[in-house]
């Protein structure tokens, strides 16, 4: 005998703010996907000479493209914020038998963020 299973509408998401904001966050990722695949074609066109990288490189800086950066842009920005704010309901920290506030977990992660952030700046700019 099967289990009984109710019945899903295809906009079950669109009927809480909270189901909204979740598939928003994961639906994130299919734009971070997209980018990737972007950024595998760039290293393609670059080991395939001076000449296929110049032209992708046009290619990346058209309008469209550029609002396509943007839109990943945003969307990475808004799945990590998010997921520092997933984190303490993710994992519990203990220290010496005390729970460590969730905001202090979010706060390290943004911390960390940060340090990576000015660290990956550093090296990309002190050219």
């Amino acid at each position: 005998m099967r289990a009984y299973s109710r019945p899903t509408e295809f906009n079950w998401w669109l009927t809480n703010r909270t189901y909204f904001f979740f598939v928003v966050r994961e639906l994130t990722s299919v734009l971070i996907a997209a980018y990737m695949v972007f950024l595998l074609v760039l290293l393609r066109r670059l080991a395939a000479g001076p000449e296929a990288y110049a032209a992708y490189l046009r290619f990346l800086g058209s309008p469209g493209m550029l609002l396509f950066h943007l839109a990943a842009l945003a969307a990475a920005l808004y799945h990590s914020i998010t997921w520092f704010r997933l984190a303490p309901m993710a994992i519990t920290l203990r220290v010496r038998g005390r729970r460590v506030p969730g905001a202090t977990v979010v706060a390290a992660n943004y911390a960390a963020w940060l340090v990576v952030s000015l660290v990956v700046a550093w090296i990309v700019l002190r050219s």
